[in-house]
């Protein structure tokens, strides 16, 4: 992997990750772009003791463009965009509607092709191993800003998780703070390890998967299951068998088993409505003729950096990375809304048995 820093017009750093080490990146960034203003102010919740980002300037950020206005590809003769060279193989550059900036953290964007009309699912295994690698250098480098506490990839794919952009891409994170529910986990952590002497709950949880019904696949490094209470109708948590708090601590083996496992779950995700079109019996991608592919979250969790004090007796390694693989489809042609008891209440109510989901998961395994 070569990485090459340079300079947007307006400030922002850019970084291209390619897999040839004799790739030269030197294009400029002609657009009279001034430097933006950002908003961003986090607020305390203090009854349920979270926190809310308040970013308004981000109500002027760009909104489903037309593909020969994406700001992803790269740029063309008269059309500049965000990525100032004719090609690339991964780019990262800082968000121009952050919803964390300055000493609030960082947002970036990460570009895993420079094909407008693919999906993760269909890069090469060589272009997904080196996501992973991006992924885990800009969690090393992120993790040294004085302001940062957390760091959290992740990928929102289809309009209906509310992606503005078409082009294949997630987003990175850098929190000056512990976020909600990487606390609840670790508080259940700490009391499940006081409870019992010192056992893991990770280990715990992934011991009982693997006794268990719900495994959707199975990698000599990775392990993928629909968990005992899911919470969304189609959701996978892939864990490497041997814990780690970060990206940074997976070893090669791991690393290098990845790309085939998290391919075989992105393409099977788009195969769950198959031939699940309802009473008319239309299939398609996506079950209806005329479904889009499915829309789904895929979210890396990784133990926050420094101490862990205020958790009562946990560490960074006493963490479990892992990722979240969830689709808000529940059928073909129907979504789940998060309604009165998820909103009101945080108490989901999931339409499909994760039994069920872990069966339909490995029924449309790959020939």
């Amino acid at each position: 992997m070569k990485k090459t820093s340079t300079r947007l017009a307006d400030g922002r750093e850019l970084i291209y990750y390619d897999l040839r080490d004799d790739t030269v990146r030197g294009a400029p960034d002609r657009r009279p772009l001034e430097r933006a203003v950002t908003t961003s102010e986090i607020r305390r919740d203090v009854l349920l003791g979270d926190a809310v980002v308040i970013a308004s300037h981000r109500q002027g950020r760009t909104y489903h463009p037309p593909a020969d206005e994406c700001p992803l590809c790269p740029s063309r003769d008269g059309r500049p965009s965000e990525i100032p060279d004719s090609s690339y193989d991964v780019v990262v550059f800082e968000n121009r509607f952050p919803a964390l900036s300055g000493t609030s953290g960082r947002c970036e964007v990460v570009c895993f092709t420079s094909d407008h009309d693919a999906s993760f699912a269909d890069l090469s295994e060589d272009q997904v191993r080196l996501v992973l690698d991006v992924w885990t250098d800009r969690t090393a480098e992120l993790s040294h800003l004085p302001s940062v506490k957390q760091v959290f990839c992740f990928e929102n794919r289809g309009p209906e998780i509310g992606v503005t952009l078409g082009h294949p891409h997630g987003q990175i994170y850098a929190y000056p703070f512990t976020t909600p529910r990487t606390a609840l986990m670790l508080r259940s952590l700490a009391a499940h390890k006081e409870a019992t002497g010192g056992e893991n709950l990770f280990d715990a949880v992934l011991e009982r998967e693997l006794a268990d019904e719900r495994i959707v696949l199975e990698g000599e490094h990775w392990v993928a299951f629909v968990p005992y209470a899911a919470h969304w109708p189609y959701e996978v948590h892939l864990y490497p068998r041997r814990r780690v708090p970060d990206l940074l601590a997976l070893d090669e083996a791991a690393r290098t088993e990845f790309p085939r496992v998290y391919l075989e779950l992105l393409r099977r995700f788009d195969r769950i409505f198959d031939g699940q079109g309802g009473q008319d019996g239309r299939g398609g991608r996506g079950g209806f003729a005329d479904d889009p592919p499915t829309p789904y979250i895929a979210a890396w969790h990784q133990a926050p950096f420094g101490s862990l004090e205020e958790f009562g007796g946990v560490t960074r390694d006493d963490f479990a990375l892992h990722a979240e693989i969830l689709t808000i489809r529940r059928t073909s042609g129907k979504l789940k809304f998060l309604a009165g008891s998820e909103s009101g209440m945080s108490v989901f109510i999931n339409d499909v048995p994760p039994e069920r989901a872990a069966e339909r998961l490995r029924e449309v395994a790959s020939s």
